[in-house]
């Protein structure tokens, strides 16, 4: 089978696995990531193959959704791609970009390196942040009956992985736990231009947010 059929099958694997999943880590979130990884990868030396396959598989089942269980993602993921006559290595450097493409916490250090995982790694958090970013953030929030903001809750910037999976701070918060420290994380060129855009973008927000909340806005 062709590799663009072998993707094929994939995004129709993809959108029906994702039908009706919480709208931040839906089908069209996992369609912007694959969009994101495909423009940072024209200008790397990657394996397109392995970039649209991580791409695409990345959340096939987020840990999130499912008790904390990390290992759910990769073993749907290798299970699908085993029936199509790819190469082991292939299969399995997908399956190494799955199990460590997410954040985890901000004390988290990554145990794996690709340039394929640099690539998608970028695509998937330029898409938490920037105007997509805040609407995705707001969402889980909701999704979870979170708190929109909180003065007496601060961020918390020095939690464990476990801490950090369990929090159920208010959404605000996330803004500092997180999306704001995702632009200095960037591993390619093209995502650290493109996220230096996003944070302008959001750190406009939050003073917007503050000035409302404070009622501080002024009329010229």
């Amino acid at each position: 089978m062709q590799p663009s059929a072998i993707v094929d099958k994939t995004i129709a694997f993809v959108r029906d696995t994702l039908h009706g999943a919480e709208g931040g880590h839906d089908w069209f979130h996992t369609q912007r990531v694959l969009k994101n990884a495909i423009l940072i990868a024209k200008d790397e030396q990657v394996d397109p193959l392995v970039i649209a396959l991580g791409a695409l598989l990345h959340d096939i089942a987020d840990s999130k959704f499912h008790d904390g269980d990390e290992t759910i993602g990769p073993r749907l993921a290798r299970e699908f791609l085993e029936q199509f006559d790819i190469e082991k290595e292939c299969i399995d450097h997908v399956i190494l970009i799955i199990s460590h493409i997410s954040f985890k916490g901000g004390n988290e250090q990554q145990q794996f390196r690709s340039k394929e995982l640099d690539v998608i790694q970028d695509a998937d958090r330029l898409d938490a942040i920037g105007a997509i970013g805040i609407a995705r953030c707001f969402n889980y929030g909701g999704f979870k009956n979170r708190a929109i903001y909180d003065p007496d809750i601060s961020p918390n910037l020095n939690m464990t992985k476990e801490a950090y999976k369990n929090s159920t701070a208010p959404t605000i918060n996330h803004f500092y736990e997180k999306l704001l420290l995702l632009k200095d994380r960037m591993n390619t060129k093209t995502g650290k231009k493109i996220a230096q855009q996003r944070h302008e973008f959001m750190k406009t927000f939050l003073d917007q947010f503050y000035k409302e909340w404070n009622g501080e806005e002024t009329f010229g």
